[in-house]
């Protein structure tokens, strides 16, 4: 099997996985894998994995025999995909949310159930990558079990990765979704533009955000959600990278703009205020209640940083 080369990206993406689609279709291949001892799965529970901590933290891949007893016809399973070492490793993400804690966290001696947004500061990136696919197909699951156009049950098919609805006279195919939103870092060359949420954590401040519409591009959501939130024109949209956001199923596509205009106006119901910040007064504030950046693992993150140390053209 060739091995897939990696692009250099954003938290969560760079899967180290061949996502093997012409082989989901394959039952005997697919029960094959699943039965096979070097084949490893990510438990999901509630949206959490197991990780081990200590000096090197790692994220728990087990394999089937780790999870022996667990895993049933109530328990949502995909394939991921293949690793390269070894021949190719299958890779399987399995939802036990339907068991206590306990069940999964006896299985793995030493292991602590987190949330992806603590596991991703700890285990390695790419295993954080493989821990943000899995919660995505899961959590897609759960919300799936029936069919949005006639109510009937879905079942899952091509190794978890459609939903067909049972219903006689339907029949429709189901896709995991992923919702397009684009984040934007606003400047004017000198400063830039930051806001802040009521429900964010304290003193957390970021760039600001919204969702794709219908009938609309990226660029053209980019100056809605920029003027509609903060009163602000911008133009000069640049396109800077995206990243994978599975909380709960986004792909978060980020920009660069040049505003235009300076005065604020901002929309109450989505922000407690958006204020202008320079280079210099970025580059030497101290995190604490008052202000601080979103996590280091967050495109909104690297979005200011790269403004802030002129990484990228403006």
């Amino acid at each position: 099997m060739q091995k897939l080369s990696l692009l250099a990206g954003n938290v969560f993406s760079g899967v180290p996985l061949d996502r093997v689609d012409h082989l989901r279709s394959d039952a005997a291949w697919i029960k094959a894998q699943i039965n096979d001892p070097a084949s490893r799965f990510v438990a999901v529970w509630n949206q959490e994995s197991v990780v081990f901590q200590g000096s090197a933290p790692r994220a728990a891949l087990g394999d089937r025999g780790s999870l022996e007893g667990l895993i049933n016809d109530n328990s949502p399973l995909a394939l991921l995909g293949i690793a390269p070492e070894k021949g190719g490793i299958a890779h399987f993400a399995v939802d036990l949310s339907h068991l206590p804690q306990e069940a999964l966290t006896e299985r793995y001696a030493g292991g602590v159930m987190m949330d992806l947004r603590q596991s991703v500061q700890l285990v390695p990136a790419q295993e954080a990558a493989i821990l943000a696919y899995a919660r995505g197909l899961m959590y897609w699951h759960q919300k799936s079990g029936f069919c949005s156009a006639c109510g009937q049950p879905t079942r899952s098919r091509r190794a978890g990765h459609e939903r067909a609805c049972t219903g006689p006279d339907c029949g429709m195919t189901h896709f995991p979704r992923t919702d397009a939103a684009v984040i934007v870092l606003v400047h004017d060359g000198e400063e830039c533009l930051l806001c802040r949420q009521s429900h964010w954590p304290t003193g957390m401040h970021s760039t600001l955000a919204g969702f794709l519409e219908p009938g609309e591009s990226l660029e053209e959501c980019v100056a809605r959600e920029i003027f509609e939130e903060s009163g602000v024109y911008v133009a000069d949209v640049r396109y800077h990278s995206s990243q994978p956001w599975p909380f709960p199923a986004s792909i978060m596509v980020g920009f660069m703009a040049k505003a235009v205009s300076r005065k604020i106006n901002a929309d109450e119901k989505e922000l407690e205020y958006a204020r202008w910040y320079s280079r210099e007064w970025l580059r030497n504030v101290e995190d604490s209640d008052e202000f601080r950046l979103p996590g280091a693992y967050s495109i909104s993150h690297r979005l200011i940083s790269d403004w802030i140390e002129e990484r990228f053209p403006t």
